[in-house]
């Protein structure tokens, strides 16, 4: 057998190499730059990274325009009759690195951000026990967890890579790289401790049940067709006889794979616990940013893949949209908790975008992509304002963030740009027009009633109006409730990062929601597929 050497398109990988290269050196400067200027140092790289990459992918897309989609990494097959490309540059891959880097750098701000005390969000020490006398060490010394920042980029990687693999073995290893790093980020809270380590090991060990579903899928798969690659697979499918049952088992555990990602019911039980539990601005990060790669991905499985299983999976789907919207929209109108109520509002989205990518229709993508995108600025924005509404305990004190909702009565009296902000963000999420999140759900409500979905779209719409108590019953808290106790709650002020953040996504989400024109023209390359 002759091995080929893989060919590897430098210019074209240049947006991952600068998110790779931002990750490495966080993790030397761990190592060797003082501890009284690292943190700066950490936050200075990863936002310049993360904006060098946003570049980077609007030059490599002006390419791709102009010349069309390629192989960032492939090589010739054994037999040298065709390309078998890992990873590839085209439409959806870039759509979704530009909008996952958009997010990210939104969500690094945040993350970035401080109290005027100089507290983050973060516990001073990760590797020490809740309560110890090492954490309160730790604690009286100042100590900072800037590896939050390396990891973070780290994740980031993995979610780009995961965004353009194009064969199983990369996608993988994508998904592997996104989620470790995530699993040791959801336990790094400050406050609340226990639980927010509860979230952690939660994540980790619904997320490896999720990893052997999708890898236990990509081996019958490989079983079916003898490749790992979407095209050669795909190629198979129609002339490959006898090994249904392969094909089809291959399919269903690596769709359940990737709806564990994205929270779709009945894979959605991690959801509400690490929401909660994990540090505020890494809950905001985490619910954009992984969202937009598995979505990313889920569209090259279901657009190249598998698309002539469309009817061997139609009921297997539609239960699922029809699950994942109901239950995201019961559950969430008995929350009381309001990180647990956008983890179940996020649930109830997950399953709106579902019907973008199981339309299968020419416009899906560009419709699904403008949906991602609406939906990480609200919902990096809606974090980021509530790691700023903060508790005080019975001395006086400021504690953690204000989770229970009927803390936020009179939010909009004590800090009205705050809360018009969040309002914003919660118009947004239900859909109401003149936001970017109406035309999000407009656009891809229509591509599923083109596909056929017309039941689901007409469950979708309900369970929309249904939604949208949630989001009002906070803006009536805000606006026209009064505080049970004046001191209950109170708003800290940051070092500016959050509030840049807030306000670009406030911003955002009006200009896109007002003149969606351009960015839907944009996304519109996002139809192209490389087999």
């Amino acid at each position: 057998m002759n091995f080929a050497a893989p060919v590897i398109e430098w210019a074209a990988l240049t947006p991952l190499l600068i998110v790779f290269g931002a990750a490495v050196l966080g993790v030397l400067f761990e190592a060797f730059v003082p501890r009284r200027i690292r943190r700066g140092a950490q936050i200075a790289l990863a936002l310049a990274a993360l904006a060098a990459g946003l570049v980077a992918v609007v030059w490599r897309w002006t390419l791709v325009a102009e010349n069309g989609p390629v192989g960032a990494i492939y090589n010739e097959t054994f037999t040298g009759t065709g390309t078998r490309i890992a990873v590839v540059e085209d439409g959806p891959a870039l759509a979704a690195q530009a909008i996952l880097l958009l997010a990210s750098f939104l969500a690094m701000l945040v993350i970035a951000d401080r109290t005027v005390p100089g507290e983050d969000a973060f516990a001073p020490s990760g590797a020490t026990a809740p309560g110890s006398a090492d954490e309160a060490r730790a604690l009286r010394a100042g100590f900072e967890q800037t590896e939050v920042f390396p990891l973070t980029m780290f994740a980031v990687l993995g979610m780009m890579i995961f965004a353009s693999a194009n064969d199983f073995l990369g996608l993988f290893v994508a998904l592997e790289v996104l989620s470790l790093p995530l699993y040791v980020l959801s336990g790094l809270a400050r406050r609340r401790r226990l639980l927010s380590q509860e979230a952690s090991l939660k994540y980790f060990l619904l997320g490896a049940l999720s990893s052997g579903f999708f890898l236990f899928g990509i081996v019958l798969l490989y079983g079916f067709s003898g490749s790992l690659n979407f095209g050669e697979i795909a190629a198979a499918i129609p002339v490959t006889a006898g090994s249904d049952f392969l094909l089809l088992g291959g399919a269903v555990l690596v769709v359940i794979g990737l709806l564990f990602k994205v929270g779709a019911v009945p894979f959605h039980a991690w959801t509400p616990d690490v929401y909660q539990g994990a540090p505020t601005p890494i809950t905001g990060f985490m619910g954009a940013a992984t969202k937009i790669a598995a979505f990313a991905a889920m569209l090259r499985i279901f657009y190249v893949v598998i698309p002539g299983l469309r009817w061997d999976l139609e009921v297997f789907m539609w239960v699922v949209i029809g699950l994942t919207m109901l239950v995201g929209t019961v559950v969430g109108l008995t929350q009381n908790n309001i990180k647990r109520m956008l983890a179940y509002s996020s649930i109830a989205h997950a399953g709106f975008v579902l019907l973008g990518v199981v339309a299968l229709e020419p416009d899906g993508p560009s419709a699904v992509f403008f949906y991602l995108l609406a939906y990480g600025l609200a919902t990096v924005g809606g974090f980021a304002v509530v790691n700023a509404v903060r508790e005080r305990d019975s001395l006086g004190h400021v504690t953690s963030e204000a989770g229970e909702l009927d803390q936020w009565k009179g939010l909009g009296k004590s800090n009205p740009l705050l809360a018009i902000s969040m309002t914003v963000f919660l118009l947004s999420l239900a859909g109401i027009p003149l936001t970017a999140g109406f035309m999000g759900k407009f656009e891809v409500f229509g591509s599923a009633l083109r596909g056929g979905l017309a039941p689901l779209v007409v469950l979708a719409i309900l369970c929309s109006a249904a939604t949208a108590y949630l989001y009002f019953r906070v803006m009536v808290l805000m606006f026209f409730s009064e505080p049970d106790d004046e001191q209950a709650v109170v708003v800290m002020p940051g070092e500016g990062l959050g509030a840049v953040a807030i306000g670009i996504c406030a911003l955002a989400t009006v200009v896109l929601g007002v003149m969606p024109e351009l960015a839907l023209e944009a996304l519109g390359d996002a139809i192209l597929y490389l087999p």
